[in-house]
Formats: C-alpha cells, sequence, structure tokens
C-alpha cells in the first residue's frame, strides 16, 4: 500500500501515545528519543518496490531498498528454521564494524512467497542517506585513507573467501565507505564456477590506484601490479600494504588529549570499576601518552574491585615492558606480532586474577573476575611517503573482554568499534538466532567471558588496529554509561563541543558520567576519553581545575621528547628480544612460568548448559560454559603466591601500586 503519512512508534511499551510525526527526535507523549532504523532490503524483489510503499504495515520505503522500521519497538519477523542466505551474516557478526547484520524478513509480499531478508548496520546514515562508494569517494580522499580503506578490504578477503563471499569485495556498488570505514552493503556468494583470487581484486583496484594521491601512487601501482601479474601471497601483499599505509599515516601531525573517571553512581555501595588513567599521581607516566583502560570488576565485596584494579595494574606494567621493545626495533613491527604480544599480556592477567580465586578457593559465582576494554596507541619510527622520518605511525591497538565498550566519534558518526561478549552474541555467531531475537532472551545480557574465571586457553581474544588519520574522540566506558544505547543516542550533545574546541576533555568525561549516573543510575560508571587531532588547526588551550579523580595528557607526538620519555622506560625493565617467545616479553621481566597456551581458542561447544555468576545488584550475569571448565584453571603455581616465591621485589613493587583495599590480596612480606 502506499503511505498517505509518515509515522513512527515510540519505543517505550508504556507509552500512552506512541504515534509520532517521522522525523521527530523525542516522543511528545513520553520524551522518549524515538529511534529511527533504517535497513537494507536485499534482493532483486525489494528493487521493485517504489518508494512511499508501506510494507507488512510497518516498514516505510523510503529509497530503492532503503526502508524504515516505523515500530522499532517490536521484534522483526524471523522463520524457525534459518534460511541458507542468512546464516554468513550471523557467522561474521564479529566483523560488524564492515559488514551489515540480518534484522529479519519480510514474506508473502503481493502473494509472492519469496522472503526479503532485511539488513541493519548497513552504511545508510541517520536520515536514510546510502553512505558513497569507494569510487564516489576516491578523490576527494586523502592519500592515507586511500591506503586505509585498500588495507581493510584485503583484511576482509580472507573471512569472506573462507565462506565463498569474495565476491563481495569485487563488486564496486556494494562497497561503501564512512568516513575512515569500508562498509559492505550486503554478502553476495562466490558462483561455483568461478575460483577468485588475489589477481581478482588486483583488477578491481588498478582502476582506482590510476587516481590515487601522487604521494602514495607508485606503491600502490607497484602492489596492484604484483597482485594482477604474480601469484603471489596474501601476506606479502599484506606487508607491503601495511608498510605503505604507516608511511602515508606518519606524514600527519598526531595530538593526543586524555581523561578518565571512575563513579560510584547513585546507588552502589562500592565502586568496582577501574580506569587509567585515573589518578592525578599518574601525570608524569610515559604511558599516559599512549594507554587507557577500562575495567568493570565483578565479584562482589572484595572481589570486582580486587580483579579490576589487579587487572589495570597488571597491563600497565606489560605494556611498559611491550613500548619499550618497540622503541628498540630498527625495522617496522608487523601488527599482527604486536597483536599477538597484547594477546599474550590479556592472558598473563586473565591467569593472575584466576590464581587468586584458586588461592582463596572461590568457586561458582564467588569467583571474581573483571571485563576490560584498553586501547594502545604505538609509536614506532618509520620514514614517510615523502622521504623524512617520522617517530609515529598513528597505530591504535584495541582489545576487550566481556561488555565493556569503545567508541570512535567525529562530527559526523559516532561508531561502535567493539563486540560485547555477552549471550546474544554468542547465539549469533553459533548461527543460532538472529541478533533481535536473541535480545529476547532473559539472560541475553549475561557475559560469556570475563578475565580471571578460568585458564586463559579457553579466553577468545581479538585485537583490532586501526590507524588515527582523522580528528575524533576515542570513547572506552563501562557499561553503566553504554546500557540502554545512551552513548549512540546522545553523542552529539557531548562530543561535538570538545571536537569544536568549545568543551575540555576532562569537562566532557564528567559530563558523561552524569548522564550516565541520570539515566542507568544502577552502576558504577567509567569513561576514559582520549580527543585526536590529526588536523593542522590550533587546539583551544583551556586550563581548569581538575577535579582529584580526572587526569589529562597532553601529546605532541612529532616532537622528540617521545621517543627520549619512552627510553627511559628502559630503567624499569630488562630488555627482551622480539624473538623470544610472547610469555618471555611479556611476564613483566619476571622468569614466572605462567604455562599459558597461546595457541588458537579451542572451539566452544555450543550445547554446553550455562552457569550464571552474577554481578551483584546489577542483575548483569556471567555465563560460564560449563561449571567444570572454570574450575580447572592450572593450580597454585600459576598466582601471585609463585610470584611471591620466585620474585618478592617485583610482587611487593606492583602491589605497592594498589589502593588500600586491594594490597590486602598481596601475600605478606616474610
Amino acid at each position: 500500500m502506499i503511505s498517505t503519512q509518515l509515522i513512527i512508534f515510540c519505543i517505550n511499551p508504556r507509552c500512552n501515545s506512541p504515534i509520532n510525526p517521522m522525523g521527530d527526535n523525542v516522543c511528545a507523549s513520553c520524551q522518549t528519543p524515538l529511534v529511527h532504523r533504517y535497513l537494507w532490503a536485499t534482493g532483486s524483489l525489494s528493487a521493485y518496490i517504489p518508494p512511499g510503499t508501506k510494507v507488512a504495515d510497518r516498514y516505510e520505503v523510503i529509497k530503492q531498498q532503503i526502508w524504515l522500521d516505523t515500530q522499532p519497538g517490536l521484534p522483526p519477523d524471523v522463520p524457525e528454521e534459518l534460511p541458507t542466505e542468512v546464516i554468513p551474516y550471523l557467522q561474521l557478526y564479529e566483523e560488524r564494524l564492515h559488514l551489515p547484520q540480518a534484522y529479519g524478513f519480510v514474506s508473502n509480499l503481493e502473494q509472492d512467497t519469496t522472503d526479503i531478508l532485511l539488513l541493519e548496520n548497513a552504511p545508510i546514515d541517520k536520515t536514510g542517506n546510502i553512505y558513497p562508494t569507494i569510487v564516489e569517494a576516491w578523490e576527494e580522499a586523502t592519500a592515507v585513507r586511500q591506503v586505509y580503506w585498500l588495507w581493510q578490504i584485503l583484511q576482509l578477503w580472507t573471512p569472506l573467501a573462507e565462506l565463498g563471499l569474495s565476491h563481495s569485495l569485487l563488486v564496486i556498488d556494494n562497497l561503501r565507505v564512512e568516513g575512515w570505514c569500508v562498509r559492505l552493503l550486503e554478502l553476495y556468494q562466490t558462483p561455483n564456477d568461478e575460483k577468485l583470487s588475489l589477481q581478482n581484486l588486483g583488477e578491481c583496484w588498478q582502476f582506482w590506484v590510476a587516481s590515487a594521491k601522487t604521494s602514495v601512487a607508485k606503491g600502490l601501482q607497484n602492489i596492484v601490479q604484483e597482485m594482477c601479474e604474480t601469484e603471489i601471497e596474501l601476506e606479502a601483499i599484506n606487508i607491503q600494504l601495511n608498510n605503505l599505509l604507516l608511511a602515508a599515516a606518519a606524514e600527519l601531525p598526531l595530538v593526543l588529549k586524555v581523561a578518565g573517571s571512575t563513579d560510584i553512581g547513585p546507588m552502589m555501595a562500592q565502586n568496582e570499576d577501574a580506569c587509567y588513567p585515573n589518578s592525578l599521581t599518574d601525570l608524569d607516566e610515559p604511558l599516559l601518552r599512549h594507554l587507557s583502560i577500562v575495567c568493570d570488576g565483578i565479584g562482589g565485596h572484595e572481589g570486582g574491585e580486587v580483579a579490576s584494579q589487579l587487572a589495570v595494574q597488571s597491563v600497565k606494567l606489560q605494556i611498559r615492558a611491550l613500548l619499550t621493545e618497540v622503541t628498540e626495533q630498527t625495522a617496522l613491527v608487523p601488527p599482527e606480532l604486536l597483536q599477538e604480544q597484547l594477546e599474550a599480556s590479556l592472558r598473563v592477567v586473565n591467569n593472575v586474577i584466576c590464581a587468586r580465586n584458586n588461592e582463596q578457593k572461590r568457586q561458582g559465582r564467588e569467583r571474581m573476575a573483571t571485563t576490560i576494554v584498553m586501547a594502545l596507541q604505538v609509536p614506532q619510527r618509520v620514514q614517510t611517503s615523502t622521504g623524512w622520518q617520522s617517530n609515529n605511525t598513528h597505530e591504535l591497538y584495541l582489545a576487550n573482554v566481556g561488555d565493556s565498550r569503545a567508541y570512535w566519534i567525529t562530527r559526523n558518526y559516532c561508531q561502535l568499534l567493539t563486540v560485547d561478549d555477552d549471550v546474544a552474541t554468542r547465539e549469533v555467531r553459533f548461527a543460532k538466532s538472529l541478533y533481535r531475537k536473541a535480545l529476547l532472551r532473559p539472560d541475553a545480557s549475561a557475559l560469556t567471558q570475563a578475565l580471571g574465571t578460568r585458564n586463559s586457553e579457553f579466553l577468545r581474544l581479538k585485537i583490532q588496529r586501526f590507524i588515527l588519520e582523522e580528528d575524533g574522540i576515542l570513547l572506552l566506558c563501562s557499561d553503566g554509561l553504554s546500557d540502554n544505547n545512551w552513548v549512540e543516542q546522545s553523542w552529539q550533545d557531548y562530543a561535538t563541543p570538545v571536537l569544536a574546541g568549545q568543551m575540555t576533555v576532562e569537562d566532557a568525561v564528567r559530563n558523561w558520567i552524569n548522564l550516565a549516573n541520570e539515566k542507568n543510575g544502577r552502576d558504577n560508571t567509567s569513561v576514559v576519553l582520549t580527543y585526536c587531532r590529526v588536523s593542522p588547526e590550533y587546539l583551544v588551550p583551556v586550563t581548569p581545575a581538575l577535579p582529584e579523580e580526572i587526569i589529562e595528557a597532553e601529546i605532541q607526538e612529532e616532537e622528540l621528547e617521545e621517543l627520549e620519555e619512552l627510553e627511559e622506560l628502559k630503567e624499569l625493565e630488562e630488555p627482551t628480544s622480539f624473538t623470544e617467545s610472547s610469555q618471555a616479553l611479556l611476564d613483566l621481566d619476571l622468569d614466572l612460568d605462567l604455562d599459558l597456551d597461546l595457541s588458537e581458542e579451542p572451539p566452544l561447544n555450543p550445547e554446553i548448559s550455562p552457569t550464571l555468576i552474577t554481578k551483584p545488584k546489577r542483575g548483569k550475569p556471567l555465563v560460564m560454559l560449563g561449571v567444570g571448565l572454570a574450575l580447572l584453571v592450572g593450580g597454585t603455581s600459576l598466582g601471585l603466591f609463585a610470584w611471591w616465591q620466585i620474585n618478592p621485589q617485583g610482587l611487593q613493587q606492583m602491589c605497592r601500586q594498589f589502593p588500600q583495599k586491594v594490597q590486602s590480596v598481596c601475600p605478606s612480606r616474610k
């Protein structure tokens, strides 16, 4: 049917008058923010449905294949048996930054029995306009962005090829860009009679690189020529493209301004969150120029608080060692190796907390644990595209375990960079449910993993690498802020003033926390903001009086002071060669045998019945995939007691950095 009035329903089930004119931001009746969820309708049939049509008395056709769900508070239709076409979207859910997600189906349209698959998280902006293709945006893009787009496509090649979907990266109209980020409209199955290779990808790229920016044109043309003319390995192309990307990024200046704070909240008796930076005593630490962390502890009194503080302090010590190693390298350290080191670091942290649980004989729901989201800006020396030596390659590495999140926010968009480790996500990854249906489960938000619940070999870790090539804000936060989508709903009000130079990062942190306390309020909240500036505009200096719990630091990466301060770290840690094992690199310079399995995670059995561990007074449980799995964590040799026996001075040095309550978990002096 053709619509005569464009309306949208309020998502508040208790709203007395839920119908609103489309385009309003809040419900006129209950003031609940209105959700405008634009969807991409797949398939040839949807292309013939004209704009203005209302499908299934719910979906408004805005433009060709762009539909608006006018009743976003209702679950979409999903068949009991999932069609084959939707399975790849579920299996690739963790690539949601680049790929759309399956939303639901519309069937029996005008007596047609073909179901139309609807996709959310498609490259459509908040007004219903589709983002441009790479071809449309190519000539206006900077040199570093042109290379960055190609690098992202190359990273998607393997996961898509494994599922027979590499054809998706060769359809020009399918490749869209939202600023720096490459995003696909939908997935296309590679025909059975075609065997696609890097040669096909190179042939697709050669038309673009012909008009690449001068500083990167020759390098890109050489890479594409190799792809087209030889049977070159993916790894070789990856190395060449990465080197070109870092050389181009290093041409840009980089100024970082960081602030962080944690708050107990209006209803909690204690604060189990921890974050870094978060103390005026940290102002002179070189790590402030590189590291940010948010942890949300689990385990109640003397549990969650201890776990989150242990995680923060342990990560800091290990990152010092890692950055010291990076400064000693004469060649670029490849992203794969840095990702391995960060993964190993998190496994060490996990086993320290896990061992403490074992020593205190904590079982089941008594075991303390913590979520973590951490970002590391790694400075490396590199010769730029124009031939001068730079001290920073603009690399940002991001890791998360649990449901603490990271967002990238600019003047134009807010992008969620992380994927929660919860039951809803697990159901999607195992291709058992669409995400919106999985959210209806009573345990949908229960965590499936956190640091400290079980031995590190069972952790699923994914370390992401980004390039800082535009002005923006990196927001790390606990679920005290991110719950109920308050970041997505409010980012413009809280981020734009910082990007415009009208508000300090410190004030923005406090405002985000105040929003969390007002709108969510039943949890602790931690926020760490990093304002990243690569544009040459003058940064308005504002020097307010700092609250005691908030710190700030500023970095001008192009100055030589950057490397001088990192060299001072060598006095804190013995140098360790990158040729040694990951564990030797990251065990805090202690000869502590943590017996970690750093190989790929063993497959999890989706049929294992979960055991819930709750966050006290928060209502968010932790799902443990098998009770016995969580308790068999390797024995006390992994714990702080063994650390004490082997290197008491090193352990005492770490313990002295903990708050008084956390120090009580450390072994006493003999």
